[in-house]
């Protein structure tokens, strides 16, 4: 179509120029020095323009003979850069393929081109991946030194020419190979140099809680794993869990009564209003002889015990076995309601005749640990100290036959 579109334009240009040209008999004189040349209007018009594009054509070949070099340096530089970038997606495809030594080799590879001629666009940003490169794959070979020698240079370069998301990440890779090499305090050093913004991203905050966890700072690593919850990273059931077993953490550090209260009080109030971690709280202040303070963090949630899931439950009411010596009268109402709800549950029936044993109430002690006792689900040392408990009311109440049975129940358990 559009040949037709030539040839037709093409008639009409002859037709205009047959009807214009051809009845014209005009001249053009052209005089120097005592010379003259007479021209038809035509021909002057078609040397004209013929000159103009003679001009314009030699003027183009004298600009492309002149530029020559430069073109050519140009594509040198082109070549080169093609080169530079073959070789860095060469040193990616060998890192994903697990085959380090070639992709170290292709990351220098790009880096000697770099190095010779002109500077190419982006050198900087280029050079710098090519060093992470190198990096990796050494980190990889387990060439630290090789590693730390890239990673310096491509921080350097960074930071010279201002190349900031470099630099970011070149730092939390570095971090990363730190939580490899088990070098925590490294870890933590490289990530403590981050700007605001980049230390609350989540792969950084991911990297903090490792660091924190190998460098056995369980307060830095439950308020990281806090805000990467709050960043929902994990899943809601594995970050509860996550946060319980930090929380734990962070009150076994404790090693005696003033500095669990005081690990205690650095808990988020979230940690604190948690069953689990207020019965793991209990049990620390139990083996450090400090019932009364596990007493304390578990009252809250034995008023609602039967709101309590499962295993919060079990956890809440365990633990108050291991701090019943010196409980008050205070308890004994939430038992009785504790016992009136759960009653088709042994280890709530255990625990609640341990408390009234523990008052002294041998009467209302009796039956709910008889049926304690006599449940072969229950835990043994609970059984155990139930059998016992039994024998020891049984002696008070002057029956030395029923005591013995007790207490040969409960040595059958050890």
């Amino acid at each position: 179509m559009r040949g037709v579109l030539w040839v037709v334009l093409l008639f009409a240009v002859a037709v205009v120029a047959a009807m214009t040209l051809g009845t014209n008999d005009s001249l053009v004189t052209l005089n120097w020095r005592g010379w003259r040349v007479d021209l038809s209007l035509n021909l002057f018009l078609l040397l004209l323009v013929g000159g103009y594009f003679f001009l314009a054509a030699t003027l183009r070949g004298i600009e492309a003979l002149v530029s020559l070099p430069r073109r050519a340096g140009e594509w040198r530089r082109l070549q080169r850069e093609r080169a530079v970038h073959a070789h860095l997606r060469d040193a990616q495809f060998e890192l994903a393929a697990a085959r380090f030594a070639r992709a170290r080799r292709a990351a220098e590879r790009a880096l000697g081109l770099l190095d010779i001629g002109q500077p190419l666009d982006n050198a900087a940003e280029t050079g710098v991946a090519a060093r992470l490169l190198a990096a990796e794959a050494a980190h990889r070979l387990q060439d630290r030194e090789a590693r730390d020698a890239a990673l310096g240079a491509a921080l350097d370069q960074a930071t010279a020419r201002g190349l900031r998301v470099a630099a970011e990440g070149a730092r939390l890779q570095a971090a990363a190979w730190a939580l490899d090499d088990r070098d925590a305090e490294r870890a933590l050093q490289l990530l403590g140099g981050l700007p605001a913004g980049v230390s609350r991203r989540t792969q950084a905050l991911r990297l903090r809680l490792q660091a924190a966890r190998l460098a056995q700072h369980p307060v830095e690593a439950l308020q990281t794993a806090r805000l990467l919850a709050k960043h929902q990273a994990f899943s809601p059931g594995a970050a509860q869990g996550l946060l319980r077993s930090l929380a734990g953490q962070v009150v076994d550090a404790a090693h005696d009564a003033d500095q669990l209260r005081r690990e205690w009080q650095l808990l988020d109030p979230a940690d604190r209003r948690d069953p689990i971690v207020a019965a793991h709280a209990a049990r620390r202040a139990a083996a450090l002889g400090v019932l009364g303070d596990g007493r304390f963090w578990l009252l809250p949630h034995w008023e609602r015990l039967a709101e309590l899931a499962p295993d919060e439950r079990e956890a809440v009411v365990t633990a108050l076995a291991d701090v019943l010596p010196g409980l008050g009268p205070e308890w004994l109402p939430l038992a009785e309601r504790a016992l009136e709800k759960l009653r088709r549950e042994p280890l709530v029936e255990a625990v609640v005749g341990m408390v009234y044993a523990e008052r002294e109430l041998w009467g209302k002690a009796r039956r709910p640990l008889e049926n304690a006792a006599a449940t072969a689900t229950l835990a043994p040392p609970l059984r155990r100290r139930a059998w016992r408990l039994l024998a020891q009311a049984a002696r008070g109440a002057g029956d030395e036959a029923r005591a013995i049975e007790c207490e040969q129940a409960a040595a059958a358990l050890d």
